[in-house]
């Protein structure tokens, strides 16, 4: 299957990646991708970058190395009721916005409301890494609501590297997949990559995919058209 882009990705502004966003844009045209998203992590996580950071990202070009590039973040995500660590004025200015549960920023817990309170934020396009093992979730719920609301669940590849502190989730995502494919609702692959080479790597969860027998329409990185037309662009 050939994936198109990658929308979820770290630069050294995150504070613990190791690649510039020229760096990762030069790779991911060596990869033959057509599109990523810059989505460093917001100041509730130690080292994130500060509000001016994305705030300015208006300077970036639209396209470096060739490669279209969106201006994003990961927020953090800080309690059940889907508070989040940026602004409205400064999400307004995002083209991708991701929200995601990190332990540094909220303890594990049953996670259900959090992720659909965060979910019905119409500023929130996608819910990163929600299988995270560490907070447990009613997936048909999460499911549901995500479909809802058209907001896209990310089936995150760096989850299921063994060094990951979030590895162990494989059965809740294979469940989030499974869910998502009986809603006729699309996931979006992520790699989560804080360096570059790992962008576009979605190696670890292939086999997962492929399990559930989950059909490229529902695979939103097939079509960065329709990606595109799904954030409004």
């Amino acid at each position: 299957m050939k994936y198109k882009f990658d929308a979820h990705i770290h630069s050294v502004a995150s504070g613990h990646a190791y690649s510039t966003i020229t760096e990762n844009a030069r790779f991911a045209r060596e990869k033959g991708l057509d599109l990523i998203a810059i989505t460093d992590h917001a100041r509730k996580m130690p080292g994130g970058a500060c509000n001016l950071h994305f705030f300015n990202m208006a300077v970036l070009p639209d396209y470096i190395e060739g490669i279209r590039v969106l201006k994003g973040v990961e927020l953090n995500i800080t309690d059940d009721e889907g508070k989040i660590d940026l602004p409205d004025y400064i999400l307004e200015r995002m083209e991708v916005v991701i929200a995601s549960l990190h332990t540094v920023c909220i303890k594990p817990h049953e996670s259900t409301r959090a992720l659909i309170s965060a979910i019905k934020n119409p500023k929130i396009r996608i819910i990163g890494h929600p299988g995270d093992p560490r907070y447990p979730i009613d997936v048909k719920a999460v499911v549901t609501a995500a479909k809802n609301e058209n907001t896209l669940l990310e089936i995150n590849n760096a989850s299921f590297n063994p060094s990951n502190s979030r590895s162990g989730g494989g059965e809740t995502v294979l469940e989030i997949i499974k869910e998502c494919k009986r809603q006729n609702h699309p996931v979006i692959l992520g790699s989560d990559s804080h360096f570059h080479t790992n962008i576009g790597n979605f190696t670890y969860i292939e086999p997962l995919l492929k399990e559930a027998e989950m059909p490229d329409e529902l695979i939103m990185n097939t079509n960065t058209e329709k990606f595109l037309k799904f954030l409004g662009i």
